[in-house]
């Protein structure tokens, strides 16, 4: 069965990214520290990095992380979805126009206009379909930015997430949740490592 997944790496005092962030500047400043997880040699980082990896069968960004991650600061053959493990799921892009041209023309791009609704059910065909190849259960990934995962959340579009809680204050940046419908979660799972406390939450 093909869940939703919130999946993204947070900070102490709940910032997903730091002060202004964008195609120039990545993470903003002191962002990337948010990530050392996921280029961790920690065996339980890698193995949490590479189970999230293998399991998305599409994956939800929003147009400001599209512009990062494809900008000439982003992704390359050795840095992409899944850090090292460079995964290459399905992506589907939310936003109000298609971008002119893309760099990143190896990965497989769809760009949907009409909403976040519509991109979660878009990536969800993709990832059934990659499931129904597979053989595998395959779920959609919401990989961010904070304001999509935080409206997804708010409009009850995800089943669970999965917060990477980064030991890092960052005192400013992009907030993961701004306020909406309050939800209840149920822990699932937490996991310590030399570098991150990964939670797992159901989303009712």
């Amino acid at each position: 069965m093909t869940r939703i997944i919130a999946d993204i790496s947070v900070s102490l005092d709940g910032f997903v990214t730091g002060p202004d962030p964008g195609p120039d500047s990545g993470l903003g400043t002191g962002g990337e520290a948010l990530h050392t997880w996921a280029f961790s040699d920690d065996p339980d980082d890698r193995r949490v990095l590479r189970e999230g990896t293998v399991r998305s069968g599409a994956v939800v960004l929003g147009r400001r992380l599209f512009d990062v991650v494809d900008g000439p600061g982003g992704w390359d053959d050795t840095i992409g979805y899944g850090a090292g493990e460079v995964g290459k799921p399905a992506f589907v892009v939310v936003t109000s126009s298609p971008p002119e041209s893309v760099r990143l023309t190896d990965l497989d791009w769809t760009f949907i206009t009409t909403g976040l609704p519509d991109a979660v059910a878009a990536a969800r065909e993709r990832a059934e379909a990659a499931s129904a190849d597979s053989g595998k259960d395959l779920d959609v990934v919401l990989m961010g930015g904070g304001a999509t995962v935080g409206s997804a959340i708010g409009a009850g579009l995800v089943d669970v997430l999965s917060l990477h809680l980064a030991p890092v204050v960052l005192g400013a940046g992009t907030p993961l949740f701004t306020g909406g419908a309050p939800r209840t979660l149920v822990q699932r799972g937490v996991l310590p490592t030399t570098t991150a406390t990964h939670l797992t939450y159901d989303i009712l």
